[in-house]
């Protein structure tokens, strides 16, 4: 299998599609900064599409039996430790199982494993290492919390080998991107309940969405080596009219989980609550008047954006619990 030719960026151990002028990049001790490109540290909007999941669950939680304690705040805060550390054991992950055809594709070949930076056999280590800090953070919520977390492995584990296999690795994408929803809303209530199912619905709508987007970038690269995705599926002319249907299905979705956990009598928390998919779903309609499917560049700027359009419902949640 051909490799396209090294570039500076390689050269340098720097990733193509990593923000410029990173922490990782410019800070990191030189020996770290390998394993840290493997867990994606230098590009931080996986870890914010992974996390905003997480905390779309607690707040609604929170929201729908009207209890705060102390130990909501450290759901919180071990969402976002537990967030990093498992986009990095999966993408670490994914980097092992697609380092042939990462070689193949101009975006991924500088990543460390197909430029030589970081051996397969090490990066397993990795992974397993970040897999293992994650589960000293799930141990310390509910039963069926970490129940729930230790079944997220599933999806993680699948995801790879899904576009060899499915015109939608998209979809898996999102069964695993968005099961903190149900995670986090377990660990502050006890149990699993709708809502936090509708949620995780929306979350996997929101996915196809912006994961559509970023496949874009690959469409040619992936033609010639076989590897599918719903950019592929859709093509330029229709891609426009599937992402409308999933942005209609996200906003959706989510207002019929915060209509179902909603208590009752609460009006204004409840209106506060329902500007939040509101918000988001204008966030994804000016996307969409921005897309470019053949300017690499936009497709990148707005799959990141989607970090903010996530972070509306989190702020219109934690109002409504105010109210």
């Amino acid at each position: 299998m051909s490799h396209p030719k090294t570039t500076p960026e390689a050269t340098e151990g720097q990733v193509a599609d990593a923000v410029k002028g990173n922490w990782v990049d410019r800070l990191a001790p030189a020996a770290s900064r390998p394993y840290l490109r493997l867990s994606r540290a230098d590009r931080p909007i996986g870890t914010w599409l992974l996390l905003l999941p997480c905390w779309w669950g607690l707040t609604l939680a929170m929201l729908s039996d009207g209890r705060a304690t102390w130990f909501d705040l450290w759901i919180f805060a071990g969402c976002g430790i537990g967030a990093f550390l498992m986009r990095g054991a999966g993408c670490t992950w994914n980097d092992i199982t697609d380092r042939d055809i990462d070689g193949s594709v101009a975006r991924t070949a500088s990543r460390p494993i197909p430029s030589g930076q970081v051996s397969a056999k090490k990066a397993l280590a990795w992974a397993v290492a970040q897999s293992l800090v994650s589960f000293l953070i799930l141990i310390t919520f509910n039963v069926n919390a970490i129940l729930l977390g230790i079944l997220s492995l599933l999806p993680v584990a699948v995801y790879p080998f899904a576009k060899r296999f499915t015109w939608w690795p998209q979809i898996f994408l999102g069964l695993a991107f968005n099961w903190g929803a149900l995670l986090a809303w377990t660990a502050h209530a006890g149990q699993l309940q709708l809502p936090a199912v509708l949620l995780y619905l929306a979350g996997m709508a929101w996915t196809l969405f912006y994961d559509t987007i970023y496949a874009h970038q690959d469409k040619e690269d992936d033609a010639l080596i076989g590897v599918k995705s719903t950019a592929r599926l859709f093509g330029d002319d229709a891609t426009p009219r599937w992402l409308a249907r999933f942005m209609v299905a996200a906003v959706a979705l989510m207002g019929l989980a915060i209509v179902t956990a909603a208590p009752r009598g609460e009006i204004l928390a409840l209106v506060l609550a329902i500007a939040g998919p509101w918000a988001m779903g204008w966030h994804m309609m000016w996307q969409l008047r921005r897309l470019k499917l053949d300017d690499n560049d936009r497709l990148l700027s707005l799959f990141r954006s989607n970090r903010d359009a996530g972070l509306l419902p989190v702020l219109f949640f934690a109002l409504a619990l105010f109210a």
